[in-house]
């Protein structure tokens, strides 16, 4: 039975992201890890467990990418479970540590390198971690990530692209 759940999680998680050829590394609890030569790059992601009002199809993930070719290492990415309002912040929570991400529409990213990497070092030792700001409407957002897994699936997918794209 978890393995049936595992594979259909990796299934899931592979597709959160546009399509292209990828290798899955392997799923460590919540997060999977895989490597898409295609394209360059590697990266750990999670689909939220809670949300409050998914916008219908829309696909809302975290990842933590690697790009070896453009020296990019632990790039966090988020996109969120409906578009969010213009012009206010998303605040990203790890066990009350807060980070404001940069955005644009329903994505966001850490501002710069060092935030990325304050944000993975945080995510390591924490067992949640939630994207939160305001949608179209003035609705709150509040998108939920268990980080079980998380460490490992970042460290898979670093090692994925060390071996595969060097």
């Amino acid at each position: 039975m978890k393995r049936t759940i595992a594979v259909g999680m990796a299934v899931i998680l592979a597709t959160a992201t546009p399509a292209a050829a990828r290798d899955a590394l392997g799923v460590f609890g919540k997060w999977g890890a895989f490597r898409d030569v295609e394209k360059g790059r590697c990266f750990a992601i999670a689909r939220p467990s809670h949300l409050a009002r998914p916008m219908g199809n829309w696909r809302p993930f975290a990842s933590v990418a690697t790009w070896p070719k453009n020296k990019v290492r632990n790039q966090v990415h988020i996109r969120l479970s409906r578009m969010r309002k213009p012009d206010t912040p998303l605040t990203l929570s790890i066990d009350g540590r807060r980070f404001t991400l940069v955005t644009a529409g329903p994505e966001a990213w850490a501002p710069d390198a060092r935030t990325d990497a304050a944000i993975v070092a945080a995510m390591r030792s924490a067992r949640t971690m939630i994207a939160s700001g305001r949608d179209r409407d003035g609705n709150r957002i509040v998108d939920t990530y268990p980080l079980q897994g998380a460490a490992t699936a970042i460290d898979a997918a670093a090692l994925g692209c060390a071996k595969a794209m060097n």
